[in-house]
């Protein structure tokens, strides 16, 4: 196939060391006969992005990490042996099929104009065709939606139960509305800033902000908005369903000391540090504790929930930048009073 690029080099989004993200040059990338080229339209800075600036890259040595997984683009250039797709066709990715880990410590990030999506012939799963009534905005919401959905179904959520998210991040508000799509009505949202509790109450959710200095402020809350469950002679709240979405501990230490007998509880944020677990705790409450990472086959499910308008994700996108204006997206995107999902456009800027 024709090659779709005229420059030698073009920019890209790389992580050098704890707190340094930058926009380099880097060469322009060709496609080998099982590789795919695509021209990237959208991508979102996602938390993990955050993670992996704070630490510093996961590549390894000192090859600067390549970032951004969250995206949908348009098919420019195919390998001689691929057959599954064909140019011009707009796709989303799912960057952690076929071992590329785009954007997450592999050699490619989306966050170009250009994305190498390696062995895309080796299965269906890594290139996924986006239905013409969805938009390239929504198409990078898959990857968080796909994320959000794994959640409910590691939670094994079902319609009537009572649900806790204990975060309104993009995975949490992304959890909330595959559980409302499951049909949970009475979804409590906890968070402390006031913007991201607000987008949790226009999805349908009834929103708490905790009182820091009173920790029973969140389990009254809960006995009035979901009832009163018996523990060893005393009441708790009868959520059946929680999901932990801050990676903080202390927050993960509250909800399996209030939770009810038997509750499911869902670890989706990033802990940073160890988390002690009171086993009597653990033992007496007969808790579900499960971890959520990632999203096994949860892509074409996503898909087909968006383009049938069985939800309407495009109210979590807050911003958008173009891809020069990449250090003030990363700015905005790092403050949780002022960014839900932020959006990166890849694509050229005419000058």
């Amino acid at each position: 196939m024709a090659a779709a690029h005229t420059s030698a080099t073009m920019p890209a989004v790389q992580v050098h060391g704890p707190g340094v993200a930058q926009v380099d040059r880097i060469a322009v990338p060709s496609p080998g006969p099982d590789d795919v080229l695509l021209a990237v339209e959208y991508c979102g800075i996602c938390g993990s992005d955050l993670g992996y600036i704070g630490m510093g890259s996961m590549a390894g040595g000192d090859r600067p990490m390549p970032l951004g997984h969250e995206l949908s683009g348009t098919v420019v250039e195919t390998g001689t042996n691929i057959n599954n797709t064909s140019n011009g066709e707009r796709v989303v990715v799912n960057p952690m099929a076929n071992g590329n880990t785009i954007g997450n410590g592999g050699p490619e990030g989306a966050f170009a104009p250009l994305l190498l999506v390696r062995n895309a012939e080796k299965s269906g799963s890594s290139l996924l065709k986006l239905p013409d009534e969805l938009s390239m905005e929504e198409g990078a919401l898959v990857e968080p939606l796909a994320v959000g959905m794994h959640v409910a179904r590691q939670g094994k959520a079902r319609a009537g139960d009572r649900a806790v998210i204990m975060g309104a991040g993009p995975i949490g508000l992304c959890t909330l509305l595959v559980l409302r799509q499951l049909g949970l009505e009475n979804i409590v949202v906890v968070d402390l800033s006031a913007k991201r509790l607000a987008m949790a109450a226009q999805l349908g959710a009834t929103v708490f902000c905790p009182d820091q200095d009173d920790p029973t402020s969140l389990p009254t809350f809960l006995l009035k908005q979901h009832g009163t469950a018996e523990l060893m002679g005393g009441p708790v709240p009868a959520s059946e369903l929680y999901v932990e979405a801050t990676g903080v501990g202390s927050v993960f230490t509250q909800v399996v000391h209030q939770a009810r007998s038997g509750a499911r509880v869902v670890v989706a944020g990033l802990h940073k540090a160890p988390v002690a677990v009171d086993m009597v705790n653990l033992l007496m409450r007969e808790l579900v504790v499960t971890g959520s990472m990632a999203y096994p086959d949860e892509f074409p499910d996503v898909i087909e929930m968006l383009a049938d308008g069985q939800v309407d994700a495009s109210a979590l996108v807050s911003h958008r930048f173009t891809l020069a204006e990449f250090d003030r997206a990363l700015a905005t995107a790092q403050d949780p009073d002022e960014a839900i999902k932020v959006l990166v456009d890849c694509r050229p800027q005419e000058n």
